[in-house]
C-alpha cells in the first residue's frame, strides 16, 4: 500500500491558502507557442525573461526540449485549434538531459524495484540524452520546419537561456 506523499499534502495545504478569485475573464487567446524543458530552474525565470505571464502562451514541455511526434503533436493543436502563429523552442544551459549517466539510471531503476529483465533491454537512447544544448534547439527548429503538420506560415524560433542569468541567446530567428 502507498502513502501519500509530504509533497503532495503540502501542496494541499498551501491550496487552501490560495487567493481563489474568479479568472474565467483572463485575456486567453495566445498567438505563441513555447516548447522549452522541464526543468524546474525555468518555473518564473523564462517567464520573466520573456516578458509573458499567465494566458499569454501555450507551454510544451519535456525533458531536453526535445522536438519529437508528441511535440509536433501538441504544436499542431496549438496551431490549429488554439490560433498560435510563433512557435519558439527555448533551450537552455546546464542541461541535465546533456549528462545523463546510464550507469546512475539502472541503479536507480534497480532501487524502485524495476525489473531486471527491463533493466537489461534498457538503453540510455530511449532517454534522448542532448549531446550540446543549442544544436539540440537547432535540431528542434529542423524538425518543425519539416514537418508537414507546421505551415510555413508558422515563425518557428529558437533561443536558448542562460539558466543562471535568464539572458535568451537567440539560435535561430524565422524571418520573413
Amino acid at each position: 500500500m502507498r502513502f501519500v506523499s509530504m509533497i503532495i499534502k503540502d501542496i494541499l495545504r498551501e491550496n487552501q491558502d490560495f487567493r481563489f478569485r474568479d479568472l474565467s475573464d483572463l485575456k486567453h487567446s495566445p498567438k505563441l507557442c513555447i516548447i522549452t524543458c522541464m526543468d524546474s530552474r525555468l518555473i518564473d525565470l523564462l517567464e520573466r525573461a520573456l516578458g509573458i505571464g499567465r494566458g499569454d502562451a501555450k507551454v510544451i514541455k519535456n525533458a531536453g526540449n526535445i522536438v519529437d511526434d508528441g511535440v509536433i503533436r501538441s504544436a499542431a493543436v496549438a496551431i490549429y485549434a488554439l490560433g498560435v502563429n510563433e512557435i519558439i523552442i527555448v533551450g537552455h544551459t546546464d542541461c541535465g538531459m546533456a549528462r545523463l549517466d546510464e550507469d546512475l539510471i539502472v541503479s536507480r531503476m534497480r532501487e524502485l524495484g524495476v525489473e531486471e529483465e527491463v533493466i537489461e533491454n534498457f538503453s540510455i537512447d530511449v532517454l534522448n540524452p542532448v549531446g550540446d544544448e543549442e544544436e539540440n534547439v537547432i535540431e528542434g527548429v529542423k524538425r518543425l520546419k519539416s514537418s508537414p503538420l507546421i505551415p510555413e506560415s508558422i515563425g518557428v524560433h529558437g533561443l536558448i537561456i542562460d539558466i543562471n542569468t535568464g539572458r535568451l541567446k537567440p539560435l535561430y530567428l524565422d524571418e520573413d
